[in-house]
């Protein structure tokens, strides 16, 4: 529909579509709870939360003494000792071990076999048994503790022995590795803080989904997109304002998500673990760029699928659906890692996920990163509007029923 001789200035109108829009979500009060506070707010709120209470429950199974039931204590006192000496406090023996472990009474068990003593007299080969449930939650971190404490032990009754045979126990190590690990604290923080571009992504969709549910299914459903689209203004000014409203609460949720990650960030203990997670104004401020273009993209795409909705329920559903589509970099880098190609940028989705762990690393974007990664999203977001454009233009877009 061609604008009439009198017809305000596209932009003008625009405008006016905009702030009508931003003025009707903003007296929804579901609206701004779910796009400015739940969205944005509670996923770093939880996400501090958890992180720190299990980080913190690690760090202290690694630092307090092992509780560990053994069975044949009278069989090993040397290495009994040993073990004490490093940290494992001897609990009494339980009546069997694999029941000790299904029933949760230990985590772990350690079993000295019998003719562990005759053959430790001998000079033989001894063994020892470790009794766990590998899928128990919980279980290893005192589980990897008693194995590297009896590997100690053995390597040093390896030296003792082959120093009363007048060997030097370098004879055992012909090749000795050295580690030059250049990882940096930064670089480290990004193996703990994978899923942070995901929240990032996901905060952006939520911000913007509910205003785009109403500017499109919800006006249907309350029969008052009709009226607005028979005004003397192109439909395209009209979706164009629509989508500067949902993009705005998408951005404005996106930065208040940074900010709060930002702040919950500075009381994780990461430092406890050589870690380093700068997440400062710097970082906002590239976060906020990469995620520019992707914020229009998934603005339009949830005002594409909310036109083919007749009710805000109905469109609720199939954005649910969508909300799937940010998992799928996340997923594809956690199970199939590879190396990170210049091109991957361009790709929408998955181009922020590189782009905002590269941030996270404390490594910087280069220009060619950059500009696939705006490019290609900007792209993107271009052909969902030419697609927005057509579908606004139908006249079936009106009819609510």
């Amino acid at each position: 529909m061609n604008p009439a001789p009198d017809a305000p200035a596209p932009i003008h109108a625009a405008w006016t579509v905009y702030l009508k829009e931003v003025r009707e979500n903003l007296r929804d009060r579901r609206t701004v709870i779910n796009a400015l506070v739940t969205g944005p707010l509670l996923a770093p709120v939880l996400f501090g939360v958890i992180f720190g209470i299990t980080l913190e429950q690690q760090l202290a199974n690694a630092t307090k003494p092992l509780p560990v039931p053994v069975i044949g204590v009278a069989r090993a006192p040397s290495l009994i000792h040993a073990l004490e000496a490093e940290g494992m406090v001897v609990r009494p023996p339980p009546p069997n071990a694999i029941a000790a472990i299904r029933s949760h009474e230990a985590r772990v068990v350690l079993v000295i076999p019998p003719g562990y003593d005759r053959a430790w007299k001998a000079g033989e080969p001894t063994g020892v048994e470790l009794y766990y449930d590998s899928a128990r939650r919980g279980s290893h971190t005192p589980v990897a503790r008693l194995k590297r404490m009896l590997k100690a032990y053995a390597g040093t009754v390896v030296a003792e022995r082959l120093f009363v045979r007048g060997l030097s126990p370098l004879i055992l190590r012909p090749v000795v590795p050295e580690d030059r690990d250049l990882a940096t604290p930064e670089s480290r923080s990004a193996l703990l803080f994978s899923m942070l571009p995901y929240f990032f992504v996901l905060t952006a969709f939520l911000g913007g989904m509910y205003l785009a549910i109403d500017t499109t299914a919800g006006e249907r459903e309350r029969q008052s997109l009709e009226p607005l689209l028979v005004n003397p203004v192109s439909r395209g000014v009209i979706l164009s304002g629509k989508l500067a409203a949902t993009a705005s609460f998408a951005l404005l949720s996106l930065t208040l998500s940074i900010v709060a990650f930002s702040v919950v960030g500075r009381f994780l203990p990461v430092e406890k673990l050589g870690v380093v997670l700068a997440l400062g104004p710097r970082f906002a401020a590239w976060v906020l760029l990469l995620m520019l273009p992707l914020v229009v993209l998934l603005a339009t795409l949830q005002t594409i699928v909310a036109a083919f909705a007749k009710s805000y329920r109905e469109a609720q559903t199939y954005l649910s659906i969508l909300m799937l589509l940010p998992v799928i970099p996340s997923l594809l880098l956690s199970m199939m890692p590879f190396e990170a190609r210049p091109w991957m940028y361009a790709v929408p989705l998955l181009g922020q996920q590189l782009g905002i762990m590269d941030l996270v690393r404390g490594e910087a974007v280069t220009g060619v990163e950059l500009a696939a990664c705006l490019l290609g999203t900007s792209a993107g977001a271009l052909l969902a509007f030419v697609y927005a454009r057509q579908l606004y233009a139908s006249e079936r877009l009106a009819i609510s029923a």
